[in-house]
C-alpha cells in the first residue's frame, strides 16, 4: 500500500481527488443553503480541508485569494484556542491580521474529531486533539462599516470597514450562539445592516463544514486514520515536488509596478537551481498607506502561492506543499504587510492583483492583466449588493489574453441579470465587450467590458478599482492594455467622471457606467 516515506502512486491519485471532492461537496452545500446573492449566485466563497496542524491539504477551485490565506486563519485559531477546542465547536474569523483577507470575507472553521462527543470533559481528562479542520470562507453582502456593502472606497482604519471577528465561538458544543452573534453585529460604531442575512449565511457555512466533517469521517472509516493522515502528507509532498520542478525552469527577475494611488510594489525573484527553490523579496515596496489598499500578509502570501501554482502543469491541489520551496520576504509595516489598525478592504481585492502581475512581470511569463476586480457596491438600509466585474487578461509567450474574464485572485461570477433585477431595484441596461481595449502584440491582450446599471431607487454606490491611471503593462515590446473608466450618467443627461475610488449618491434614472481595463500584449506587433 505505502511505506512510511513513499506513497502508492495509484492511491496518491485517488486520495488527491478524494480530498478535493470533499471540498467540492462543501461548496455545493454552501451554495444551496446560503441566503445572499453574493454567495448563492456570485459564488464568492471557498471551501477547503486542513491537516491537524492547520496546513492546507486540498481545496475546491474557488477563490484563489481565499484559498491561499485560509490556512493562516486556521493556524491562528490553533495558536489562540488550541487548549480549549472541543467537539461540536465552530469558530468564526475575519481578522485581517490573523489570516483574514478583508472583513466581508468571514471564515467558519470546524475542528474534526472522530466522534461528536459534546459533553464537557472531566477535570482530569485532557481534551482530544482535532484530527483535521474544515473551513469555509464566504463574502458577506454587508458586515457593517461606513458604506453599504462593506467595501468603502475611502476607509482609513479597519474599524470603518465593519465588524471584526477574531476566533469567535459561533457554535459551542453543538449550540448556535445566536444571541452573542447578534450582539456583535449590532454593537458597533458602524453595525451590520442585515443581521438576519449574516446569520443565514453563517448557518450555511456551518452546514458546509458539517458535510466536510461527515466525508472525512467516511474516509477514516473506510481507509483508517493512519492511511488518511499519511496521504494528506503525501499529497502535500507531491505538490511541493511539482512546484520545485516548475521553479527549475525559471530565471531570476525583478519588477516594479506602480498603482493609481502612487504606491509601488517591488519584487525580486532569485532562483536557487541547486535546491530548486525560490526567494521572493518585496523589499523596497511602499510603506503602508493611509488608505485601504494595504494588503494583509496572508493576502500577499496567497498571491505568491497562486502564481507558483499556475506555473505547475501537473494536476495538483493548491496546498501547503506549494509554499515549501518558497522563501517570501515581506517587510513589516509595508503596503504588503501592514500593522493594525490599517485599512485593508482594497488590499485584498486590488493590491493582490498588482502583486500577481508584478510577479508574472518579474518572471517574464505574462503581461499585465486588467489588474483590478472593479469592485462595485450599492445599497441602503434595505438592500446591499457587491460584485466584481471581469476584464481583459494579459497575453503570454504563446497565447493571447482572454476577453471578459475574472482574472487571477478573483474567480467569482456576475449575478444573472434576471436574479439581480428581481432582488434589487436596478436594471442591467447593457453589458458588452469593450472593443480594442486589449493591448496589441504578437499575442494580444484580452478586451475589457462595459457595464451599465440603471438605478430605480435612491442608493449609495461605490466603486473601488485600479488601472484608471496606470495602463496594464506589456512585455517584449507589446502594447499596454487600455485603462478603465468610471462615470455617472445622470437622468438629466449630465455626466460625472469618477476616480479609481468613489462614493456617489444615485437617484432614480441615474446610470452607473464602468469600463474595465484590457490586458497587456506580448511581443512585437507583426
Amino acid at each position: 500500500m505505502y511505506t512510511k516515506n513513499k506513497p502508492d502512486p495509484v492511491r496518491l491519485e485517488i486520495f488527491k481527488n478524494l480530498y478535493q471532492f470533499i471540498a467540492e461537496q462543501m461548496g455545493i452545500i454552501l451554495q444551496n443553503t446560503a441566503a445572499s446573492v453574493n454567495i448563492k449566485e456570485r459564488l464568492d466563497f471557498s471551501c477547503a480541508i486542513f491537516d491537524t496542524s492547520g496546513l492546507l491539504v486540498a481545496n475546491a477551485p474557488h477563490i484563489p485569494v481565499h484559498l491561499g490565506s485560509m490556512s493562516e486563519s486556521v493556524r491562528s485559531l490553533i495558536n489562540d484556542q488550541g487548549d480549549t477546542i472541543q467537539p461540536g465547536n465552530v469558530y468564526l474569523s475575519n481578522n485581517p491580521y490573523n489570516g483574514g483577507t478583508h472583513l466581508p470575507d468571514v471564515t467558519a472553521i470546524t475542528p474534526v474529531f472522530l466522534e461528536d462527543n459534546t459533553s464537557s470533559p472531566t477535570p482530569h481528562s485532557p481534551l482530544p486533539t482535532p484530527l483535521f479542520y474544515v473551513a469555509s470562507r464566504g463574502h458577506q453582502a454587508d458586515i457593517g462599516g461606513i458604506t453599504p456593502g462593506s467595501m468603502p472606497p475611502h476607509s482609513t482604519t479597519v474599524e470603518e470597514e465593519g465588524i471584526l471577528f477574531d476566533n469567535f465561538l459561533l457554535v459551542k458544543q453543538g449550540k448556535f450562539q445566536e444571541i452573542q452573534v447578534r450582539e456583535i453585529l449590532s454593537n458597533h460604531p458602524y453595525p451590520a445592516r442585515n443581521p438576519d442575512q449574516n446569520l443565514a449565511d453563517f448557518k450555511a457555512q456551518i452546514a458546509a463544514n458539517t458535510r466536510g466533517v461527515q466525508e472525512l469521517r467516511k474516509m477514516v472509516s473506510q481507509y483508517g486514520i493512519e492511511t488518511v493522515q499519511a496521504y494528506m502528507k503525501f499529497v502535500q509532498d507531491n505538490a511541493e515536488e511539482a512546484v520545485r520542478r516548475a521553479i527549475n525552469l525559471l530565471k531570476n527577475g525583478s519588477f516594479t509596478y506602480a498603482m493609481d494611488n502612487g504606491a509601488e510594489i517591488k519584487v525580486k525573484v532569485i532562483i536557487d537551481k541547486k535546491n530548486r527553490s525560490a526567494s521572493i523579496d518585496f523589499t523596497g515596496t511602499s510603506p503602508q498607506i493611509n488608505s485601504n489598499f494595504n494588503a494583509p500578509k496572508a493576502v500577499t502570501q496567497a498571491a505568491v502561492l497562486y502564481v507558483f501554482r499556475t506555473l505547475v502543469e501537473d494536476n495538483i491541489p493548491l496546498n501547503a506543499g506549494c509554499l515549501k520551496p518558497l522563501e517570501i520576504i515581506i517587510p513589516v509595516g509595508s503596503l504588503l504587510n501592514p500593522t493594525y489598525p490599517a485599512a485593508v478592504v482594497a488590499g485584498n481585492v486590488e493590491t493582490s492583483q498588482t502583486i500577481v502581475d508584478a510577479l508574472y512581470g518579474a518572471l517574464g511569463v505574462m503581461a499585465g492583466s486588467q489588474g483590478t476586480m472593479n469592485n462595485f457596491t450599492f445599497g441602503n438600509q434595505h438592500y446591499q449588493y457587491y460584485e466584481t466585474i471581469c476584464g481583459g487578461s494579459g497575453a503570454g509567450v504563446n497565447f493571447d489574453g482572454t476577453d471578459a474574464v475574472h482574472t487571477h485572485m478573483t474567480n467569482s461570477r456576475l449575478t444573472d441579470p434576471e436574479v439581480l433585477e428581481t432582488r434589487y431595484p436596478v436594471l442591467v441596461e447593457s453589458f458588452s465587450l469593450r472593443p480594442d481595449s486589449g493591448g496589441k502584440g504578437q499575442h494580444s491582450g484580452g478586451n475589457g467590458v462595459i457595464r451599465r446599471i440603471r438605478f430605480l431607487e435612491p442608493m449609495t454606490a461605490n466603486i473601488l478599482s485600479s488601472h484608471r491611471l496606470v495602463q496594464p503593462f506589456a512585455l517584449n515590446e507589446g502594447e499596454p492594455g487600455k485603462i478603465g473608466h468610471n462615470w455617472i450618467e445622470r437622468q438629466d443627461g449630465t455626466q460625472e467622471n469618477l476616480n479609481s475610488t468613489a462614493t456617489v449618491e444615485m437617484q432614480p434614472g441615474d446610470v452607473f457606467v464602468i469600463e474595465t481595463p484590457g490586458g497587456g500584449g506580448f511581443g512585437t506587433v507583426s
